[in-house]
């Protein structure tokens, strides 16, 4: 019997969610970065630099950046951190060419490497990295609990996790006028601005697939790190776990 997962509310063959996934940032790819600031009115880039500042990184280190998209999380890290080693990665190849353009064109390539990858099967020697960095892409994955054990053996001993991902909101009455504008609102912008309201149909239902934060931090320390701790941000709407190696 082939295994089941979910690609948003649709129950899917595991096997399959992947390429589904893939068509989806396939399509999505061109638009992508005019939709996320039309979607968190423009709020993504502050929490990008929140987990940036929670990261604590070091001049020299070496990092993973997992389903980089467009790049905002390495650019952030490179232009602040010019020696630091830092490669971006996606498993979709046509938003890894949006962030290797971008990185290009905004001067941020010269300590960046790009490789196409998926963060189930990270093709790396154990202890590679200082940091490892992941946003808005762990709800993807088919098999999170495989990732979180890669990213946990390609990590140094000291080496830090950092994941921003949409979560649970904390307040009930706001939850409901999140899940309104979630699936009302966001398919619409997707219609309007990229001429594809599935594909943020799927993203919004992804969401609220997706573990909540302390289901989540329990899935890292399951994972293997020492310690997870997280930090909410805008009601729980986004949070960022920060795990450690030891």
């Amino acid at each position: 019997m082939n295994k089941k997962t979910h690609f948003g509310f649709t129950e899917v063959d595991a096997k399959d969610k992947s390429a589904h996934v893939g068509e989806v940032f396939t399509s999505v790819a061109g638009s992508y970065d005019v939709m996320n600031d039309a979607m968190s009115m423009g709020m993504h880039r502050l929490w990008k630099k929140i987990l940036v500042e929670l990261a604590g990184v070091s001049d020299h280190d070496t990092i993973l950046d997992i389903a980089s998209g467009t790049g905002d999380i390495a650019k952030l890290i490179a232009k602040e951190y010019p020696n630091t080693e830092i490669y971006m990665s996606d498993i979709n190849m046509d938003m890894l060419a949006e962030g290797r353009n971008r990185a290009i064109n905004e001067s941020f390539s010269s300590n960046t490497h790009f490789c196409q990858l998926s963060g189930e099967t990270i093709p790396f020697a154990d202890n590679t990295f200082n940091l490892i960095t992941i946003g808005f892409g762990l709800r993807n994955f088919t098999d999170k609990e495989k990732g979180l054990k890669e990213m946990k053996r390609c990590l140094k001993e000291d080496g830090r996790l950092l994941i921003l991902e949409f979560s649970k909101p904390i307040n009930p009455l706001f939850s409901k006028v999140y899940d309104w504008y979630s699936f009302n609102i966001l398919p619409k912008l997707g219609a309007i601005l990229a001429n594809d309201s599935e594909s943020y149909k799927y993203l919004a239902e992804s969401i609220r697939m997706h573990p909540g934060q302390e289901a989540l931090q329990e899935m890292v320390v399951e994972a293997g790190f020492e310690k997870c701790k997280f930090y909410n941000l805008l009601n729980g709407i986004v949070a960022i776990h920060v795990a450690y190696g030891k």
